[in-house]
């Protein structure tokens, strides 16, 4: 029996970004912001689940059926554990449309998960002044 803890999935704010972390290079993480990024890659950290994440986030119209992402190598009711780990852990979306199941990667989703992998901007320094020239006596 597994002592984990099931985490709600992500939701999206007022702003529609999904929350996550500031980027690792800013600050460090809060407790509840490495659970929200812990759960994100652990659900990427699978070749399959990663490799439907792609079909997803890749094709055509942003959203695609079940039907056309399931030749990822394992059976239809592996794809289907695979699509609801990713679906709670905040990285897809569904919709029922008669007998198929739709998927979606949140735009936000992918926004925030590049935010706290994006390196810090480093400062550009200023231009050293050039003293100014000695007038000649």
């Amino acid at each position: 029996m597994s002592n984990a803890k099931a985490l709600p999935p992500l939701e999206p704010t007022a702003r529609g970004a999904v929350p996550c972390c500031p980027p690792l290079a800013e600050r460090p993480m809060t407790a509840d912001e490495a659970e929200t990024a812990a759960r994100m890659f652990k659900a990427l950290g699978d070749p399959v689940r990663l490799r439907l994440f792609s079909s997803v986030a890749s094709h055509e119209g942003g959203e695609a059926c079940v039907c056309d992402i399931s030749d990822v190598g394992v059976s239809q009711p592996t794809v289907s554990h695979h699509l609801k780990k990713l679906k709670e852990a905040g990285l897809l979306t569904s919709e029922r449309r008669g007998t198929w199941v739709y998927y979606r990667v949140q735009p936000s989703v992918l926004a925030a998960m590049g935010r706290l992998l994006a390196p810090t901007p480093t400062p550009t320094p200023a231009p050293a002044e050039t003293p100014a020239p000695v007038p000649a006596a």
